[in-house]
């Protein structure tokens, strides 16, 4: 078994393969390629994320900076948005559904260390896929943990550190982050509307 596919099942992997270095290094180089942009160049920025995440739709928004380790195990759904300072560490699949929204300062990472002190000392890693469901919002500096799956319509508060799985239809906070309350009816209405009289 190749460390790749130790990764991609789970196992402990040494990520200093000749493969991942230098999927690394590539994608890296995009990412400094696309934060290197002008905000106004859109059509640029499209180019380099064709290249660098899974957009099918290509109807992705991310805010420079965006940062991401390999790029092809990120996996977008329509109407994706990303405010500034996203950080993907996707040494496994990431997979977000459609209208997902994620504010500033976030991280989603796949990668972890054993917590044996050889075992990190060696240099090997662990990597567990996140999934992220339709209609989630991730507040500002949330970071999202190896293995965890978002739910649809859900809400992580600001500055939550998501290390468990949370249910859809919930509005959830904290760290460790945990249900806070469902999403109801009631939610339409927590804003004003502008009407013209």
């Amino acid at each position: 078994m190749t460390e790749e596919e130790k990764a991609e099942a789970g196992f402990l992997y040494n990520p200093y393969t000749e493969k991942l270095v230098n999927g690394r290094a590539a994608c890296k180089d995009l990412c400094f390629e696309y934060n290197s942009l002008r905000p106004s160049d859109t059509q640029g920025q499209r180019r380099i994320l064709k290249k660098l995440i899974n957009d099918e739709n290509a109807t992705a928004v991310i805010t420079p900076p965006f940062w991401c380790d390999l790029g092809y195990n990120i996996t977008v759904g329509k109407n994706f948005y990303s405010n500034h300072n996203l950080v993907v560490l996707d040494e496994a699949k990431v997979i977000a559904g459609d209208n997902v929204f994620i504010a500033p300062n976030c991280c989603i990472t796949t990668a972890g260390h054993p917590i044996d002190a050889e075992q990190r000392a060696e240099g090997l890693e662990i990597a567990l896929p996140v999934k992220i469901g339709n209609d989630v919002w991730l507040g500002a500096n949330v970071t999202v943990l190896p293995g965890v799956t978002i739910g649809d319509n859900v809400v992580i508060g600001a500055g939550s550190v998501v290390n468990r799985d949370i249910p859809s239809g919930t509005v959830a906070a904290g760290n460790p982050c945990r249900v806070i309350r469902p999403v109801t009816e009631k939610d339409k209405y927590q804003y004003k509307f502008y009407k013209e009289t």
